[in-house]
């Protein structure tokens, strides 16, 4: 990537920080398996932060049951992440990256009519820490 992020590591310092599985994803645009990662049905209270940098992504109260096996929200923090296009696996999707360290998140599909914005950002789960509400 040519952008310029607030965080920025060599590989080897990203590898030394993060578990394979995240790096795997994180930086390497991969995806966890549906149905497997920690966060999928998870329905606590508080926010979800980028697992590479820290950074507030998603809050609680937008997140939703989608079925599709990976962590739904409708929206994310205001100013938290961007956007690329990807045509990779022979579809176009829209990828969604940290903005603070350009980790790869997850993908925004507009399928979600049952939703205030319409959006699903569906997020792998090594991607995100969360914090409870009564730890903020």
């Amino acid at each position: 990537m040519s952008e310029k992020y607030s965080v920025e590591k060599s590989p080897e310092e990203w590898r030394e920080q993060l578990t394979p599985d995240e790096y795997q994803v994180l930086r390497n645009h991969g995806t966890e398996r549906p149905f497997t990662g920690e966060y999928w049905d998870f329905k606590g209270e508080g926010e979800y932060h980028c697992r590479a940098c820290g950074i507030l992504l998603f809050e609680s109260g937008t997140k939703f049951d989608s079925g599709c096996g990976w962590p739904s929200f409708f929206a994310a923090h205001k100013q938290a992440v961007e956007y690329k296009e990807d045509f990779s696996h022979g579809m176009h999707r829209v990828e969604v990256l940290c903005k603070s360290c350009g980790s790869h998140l997850g993908h925004v599909f507009q399928d979600a009519p049952q939703t205030p914005s319409g959006q699903r950002y569906c997020i792998n789960s090594v991607c995100l820490n969360f914090t409870p509400k009564s730890k903020q």
